[in-house]
């Protein structure tokens, strides 16, 4: 799907990192060859708009290059299960300490995940074994 600017709610910028030199490279490629990989959303923003999990650098280079809409794709995934995903996803370069922990915090904020595993309404985890062996494990 093609979506126009203002339909995209740009809510995780600030859980990223910025460099100058790969947006460079990123600017100059979308200007040459145009958008290859589409960008990820979630329906769910504010007023009907989508929700973008990931893509933030070819959204902003896109603007930079005046263009009208941005190429995307619409996981049918709660917001969180979206975002969880692409962390799990993410290839091209890893999260810093930095930024996993602006996501642990925009989680407990914005879902109100406690650790629990009470996030949304879900039921009991149990804690993890803290290293403790299972009963029925073999010792070496």
């Amino acid at each position: 799907m093609d979506l126009e600017f203002h339909q995209i709610e740009l809510r995780y910028e600030s859980l990223r990192r910025t460099s100058a030199e790969r947006e460079r490279r990123i600017s100059g490629s979308l200007a040459q060859i145009g958008q290859q990989t589409p960008v990820v959303v979630v329906a769910g923003g504010d007023g009907g708009r989508f929700v973008l999990v990931d893509g933030y650098k070819r959204t902003r280079s896109l603007l930079r290059l005046r263009r009208d809409t941005v190429h995307a794709v619409c996981w049918e995934l709660t917001e969180v299960e979206a975002l969880l995903l692409e962390r799990l996803m993410r290839t091209t370069e890893g999260d810093s300490a930095l930024e996993q922990g602006w996501l642990l915090r925009e989680l407990r904020d914005r879902f109100q995940a406690t650790g629990t595993g009470r996030a949304h309404g879900g039921g009991d985890v149990p804690p993890p074994s803290q290293g403790r062996r299972h009963s029925d494990a073999v010792l070496r």
